[in-house]
């Protein structure tokens, strides 16, 4: 099968980007990497009217740190934040996702504004931004916002973005000294979508965690936050028993979801495999 017919514009600048989006409305659609997109086209379960690309705009481009934060453009790719030294310092969680992200192919192309943006449960970066307090920029006719990630994925690839709007950058607190942390997801096959994933940080001390977050990926509709876990683990002596204990309130408090190949209950025990090895890793 083939793309329907559309139009095909690639503009500049940011302000022409979002005029030509407000321009022509829910019809529009924008491609950066097109990974996702490009097979959804063809398939012909989408069928703009307008293909807006935005890989020439370059406020959406580039890894720095502005004051106490990392920002990383929408149009940066996996890549780039795979290779970057910045992100290994600053945010050393996604330099550990992104090897996990598809195939070095799907890597060089593919952005982490559009795998935010399209708001896939089974993605990686979309739980990284959670436990990482990650805040979305966004801009649009009425001028900037920033949402918070635990605010921007509402459900099923579903986000807080408007349809005239445009994810411009994201913005990452510098991880300390203090910061452990642990990703790791469970797949068939690397390079498949996890059947369940875990990214998780916390602030060390001696055999105690402070600040701990830890969000599971691909067991919900959105990534999913374990917080009576992390209310479990703050602050106390990290054993074996407390472990147990974690573990067993985020089995109780996440309700897993089935997906094509996988039970719920299958799901259900993986959340507790994997906290169970990330609480040790960060331990240790």
């Amino acid at each position: 099968m083939k793309a329907a017919a559309f139009d095909y514009v690639k503009p500049k600048a940011l302000n022409e980007a979002l005029s030509l989006l407000e321009e022509a409305g829910e019809d529009a659609r924008l491609i950066a990497g097109g990974q996702t997109l490009l097979a959804t086209l063809n398939m012909r379960l989408s069928e703009p009217s307008v293909l807006i690309d935005i890989t020439d705009v370059d406020e959406l481009k580039g890894i720095s740190v502005v004051g106490n934060n990392l920002r990383i453009g929408a149009l940066v790719t996996h890549t780039e934040i795979e290779d970057s030294e910045l992100v290994a310092k600053h945010a050393p969680l996604l330099k550990a996702a992104a090897p996990h992200i598809a195939h070095r192919a799907i890597r060089n192309l593919g952005t982490w504004g559009g795998s935010l943006a399209y708001g896939d449960p089974a993605a990686e970066w979309p739980a990284c931004s959670l436990t990482l307090g990650a805040t979305m920029i966004i801009h649009g006719p009425s001028g900037e916002r920033r949402v918070s990630a635990k605010d921007f994925f509402i459900d099923l690839y579903t986000t807080s973005l408007e349809p005239d709007e445009i994810l411009v950058a994201t913005e990452i607190p510098l991880a300390s000294k203090q910061e452990v942390f642990y990703f790791h997801e469970l797949a068939r096959r690397h390079g498949d979508y996890a059947v369940a994933g875990l990214a998780a940080v916390a602030q060390k001390q001696g055999d105690i965690l402070t600040n701990c977050a830890f969000t599971f990926f691909s067991v919900g509709a959105t990534p999913v936050m374990a917080t009576a876990a992390q209310d479990l683990v703050d602050g106390k002596k990290l054993n074996d028993e407390l472990i147990a204990q974690a573990v067993a309130a985020a089995r109780n408090e996440i309700e897993a979801i089935a997906d094509i190949t996988n039970s719920a209950e299958a799901k259900q025990h993986l959340i507790g495999v994997l906290l169970e090895r990330g609480l040790k890793h960060m331990a240790a």
